[in-house]
């Protein structure tokens, strides 16, 4: 591929445009012309739900940074903390630093103390810098004599509500493809991404499918962030970024259209918005479109100047099975060094911080008969003399898998040459069921602290702890093979879909008459599989329920927004569930059905016998999202998500592409996405039905023929009774035979 000339790449967060009302008391802020505030919690920034502070010289803290499009010109932190009660005002307070320099300190009266408190610290302009780290520190105290520096009273705690609050001015930044994908997307922005999208015209699926490549790229560079995209047909957006489609004679009001002559792409200033940009994806035709799409997402880092134009793509190698960016490789072992930095994988201190490793695995990793996932594990330690009780947990989604103690002498280096040990070394076998989709490894260090008598213990800093970066964690001798329907497969990692990290074997199909709220959740479903396969949907195929049988060979994602998909109707009696208007019947599984588990070694792979009707009839906002084997070929896959309205099928898009990795998963509604047939209510999820009916994926010859008898126990006892009764046969007629000769003879 080859660019000539050279334009801009899309990728925006949209920002906020009302300042809030001062927090906490603060005075309120007046505002220059065209600056903005907004406000982060910090739990957001530091992935944790609260800040603990412990010993007499605790401190936590957090990264932060501006966009590229932005300066910063003011900064304030919004504190919601609560500290002991056993801690001297006098000689206890908080330190707020940035980037290692003192903003201010908060006192720790004791008329305040074990109850929720809030204090406003402003942060120095000229420390900051394009990356800072803001840390909260405790300097405390709990008596006048020799105090323990590790006792229980020594503890404060910043809550994750607590907020940053930055004042940023708009930086006005040239047309330059160089810079994509900034503005419209920046790494440095951790808040979801938002991007409107403006069709050009009313869309034909081509231009869906061109449309749908370029949110899903966007939606893979998101990543934890995840994605909103606005659709829009011949209007731009009143400010802010925004991609454009266009072929010739469409026309879309203040957007001068450069001449096309092949696929290109082109960054421009908005009209109504001198720090507004635009990406301009353009060709002469459907087919060039999506050349300029494919080339804009697969090759973007080449661009430079205001226009490009591509004279050559050559195409990608054809993707194989579960081989998505975004997912650990099934090929080989992986080193942890792969997955993060070695910088992550450091720690300090008696109590540090879990390392932790976060981890997208393959779905339908199939470990019946296995002793589970190999760790290959060297850790290193700082060995403390006389501390027996020393260990370092390891866990796997919060579950604990294998705990090691780190005794002194016990390691190769001590064998060879007298000295304490710093390192150890373990295999460890990981159960499947701890490595769901979206998972995470932690490491956790616990060093005793060895009191040594009255006024004569000291913290020393020298305590360090560390994952070996060559550490590996190895899934490639585990098959692939997923009971399905599995909506939390669908809802975790946009399986079966990205079974196919291009989506080529996907088709989505449209409701009848779409509007510009099914194209925003086509958009948005895009951007989810992006997030979840690190790839861009270059092969999405997007149709109509009048194609459907040319479909037949893909795996289908049906959308609906109320009574305008007619495949709900053809397939009515095949569905998990019945869809007529506005009214929903759903079965409730019988739970008391678990005695099915004694004739079959997985207990979702039984049908549940439905007792309970329920009949669902309202106005209220109800997303639909129900799975099933497709009807037009065994083996292929549907997926609807529907609403009873627009409305309700942008609840159930919501539902999908929530933050799973920076908000709480016991609050997700993702967290009750499952099964064959999920209802979403506003911000509840409810799974009502769990029924598997046949498996994505293969198994080796032998472990599949033992499944098939494992699931199918009287199948087999029928079969070793017919092998019986036929080698009966058998040695009854040659045991006639001979007896026959002997006579004869």
């Amino acid at each position: 591929m080859s660019a000539l000339l050279a334009l801009g790449l899309p990728a925006a967060a949209q920002q906020e445009t009302a300042a809030p009302p001062a927090a906490h008391g603060a005075p309120a802020q007046t505002l220059p012309p065209g600056a903005q505030v907004y406000s982060v919690p910090l739990s957001r920034l530091s992935g944790q739900s609260a800040l603990p502070l412990r010993g007499v010289d605790g401190v936590n803290g957090l990264g932060f940074s501006a966009r590229r499009d932005q300066r910063i010109i003011g900064a304030r932190v919004n504190l919601d903390y609560s500290y002991s009660p056993a801690l001297l005002p006098d000689l206890s307070h908080l330190k707020v630093l940035l980037n290692g320099e003192v903003a201010g300190s908060v006192a720790l009266p004791k008329e305040a103390a074990a109850t929720p408190t809030r204090q406003t610290v402003e942060l120095p302009l000229p420390a900051l810098a394009d990356y800072n780290r803001l840390d909260v520190q405790l300097i405390g105290h709990y008596t006048l004599g020799c105090e323990d520096p590790v006792h229980s009273s020594l503890w404060a705690d910043v809550a994750g509500r607590s907020t940053l609050d930055l004042t940023v001015m708009p930086v006005e930044l040239p047309n330059d493809l160089a810079l994509l994908p900034v503005p419209f997307f920046d790494s440095r922005d951790i808040r979801p991404l938002e991007l409107p999208v403006v069709l050009g015209r009313q869309p034909d699926a081509a231009r869906l499918e061109s449309a749908g490549i370029l949110t899903s790229w966007f939606g893979a560079l998101a990543g934890y962030r995840g994605a909103r995209f606005s659709a829009r047909i011949q209007d731009l957006p009143a400010s802010g970024n925004a991609v454009v489609l266009l072929q010739p004679g469409d026309t879309v009001a203040g957007v001068q259209t450069p001449p096309i002559d092949g696929p290109s792409v082109a960054m421009a200033t908005h009209p109504r918005d001198p720090h507004g940009k635009l990406l301009l994806v353009m060709g002469r035709d459907a087919k060039e479109l999506k050349q300029a799409a494919t080339a804009l997402a697969l090759g973007s880092e080449t661009l430079s100047g205001p226009q490009a134009r591509f004279t050559r793509l050559t195409p990608p190698p054809p993707r194989k099975p579960f081989d998505a960016p975004n997912w650990l490789r099934s090929d080989r072992p992986v080193a942890f060094g792969e997955l993060v930095s070695t910088r992550d994988l450091n720690v300090s201190g008696h109590r540090p911080p879990p390392v932790h490793i976060s981890l997208r695995m393959p779905p339908g990793l199939f470990g019946w008969h296995s002793d589970g996932v190999p760790v290959n594990l060297i850790y290193r330690y700082s060995p403390r003399p006389g501390a027996k009780q020393s260990v370092m947990e390891m866990m796997a989604g919060e579950q604990l898998v294998r705990s090691f103690s780190l005794h002194e002498g016990t390691g190769v280096f001590s064998r060879l040459n007298g000295m304490p040990a710093s390192e150890g070394q373990a295999k460890v076998m990981v159960p499947t069921y701890l490595l769901p989709p979206l998972t995470a490894l932690q490491f956790r260090y616990v060093y005793e602290y060895a009191k040594l008598g009255e006024c004569q213990n000291s913290i020393l800093d020298n305590v360090r702890s560390a994952i070996d970066p060559g550490s590996t964690i190895d899934v490639s001798g585990l098959p692939k093979y997923a009971p399905m329907p599995d909506l939390s497969l669908f809802a975790d990692a946009g399986f079966p879909f990205t079974r196919m990290a291009d989506l080529s074997e996907t088709a989505v199909v449209m409701p009848e008459g779409a509007g510009t709220a099914d194209y925003a959740a086509y958009l948005t479903l895009l951007g989810v599989m992006g997030q979840a396969s690190g790839y861009p949907a270059i092969g999405v195929t997007v149709g109509q329920a009048a194609q459907a049988e040319a479909l037949r060979d893909k795996d289908l994602l049906v959308l609906a927004s109320g009574d305008n998909q007619p495949l709900l109707k053809q397939w009515q009696g095949l569905m998990p569930s019945g869809f007529e208007g506005r009214e929903r019947r759903f079965s409730l599984s019988d739970w008391i059905d678990n005695l099915a588990a004694w004739f079959g070694p997985d207990p979702r792979d039984r049908k549940r016998r439905a007792d309970l009707q329920l009949d669902y009839a309202g106005s209220g906002v109800l997303a639909t999202l129900a799975g099933m084997e497709s009807p037009l070929r065994a083996g292929r896959s549907v997926v609807v998500v529907s609403g009873t309205s627009a409305d309700g099928l942008a609840t159930a898009v919501q539902a999908l592409q929530a933050n799973r990795d920076n908000e709480s998963r016991a609050d997700n509604p993702q967290d009750r996405i499952g099964g064959s047939l999920t209802v979403i209510n506003e911000k509840q999820a409810y799974t009502l039905q769990d029924e598997q009916s046949y498996y994505v994926g293969s198994l080796p010859a032998w472990l599949g023929l033992q499944w098939f008898f494992a699931r199918h126990p009287l199948t087999l006892v029928g079969a070793l009774l017919l092998s019986a009764l036929v080698i009966a046969v058998l040695l009854y007629l040659s045991l006639r035979a001979r007896a026959q000769r002997r006579l004869g003879s």
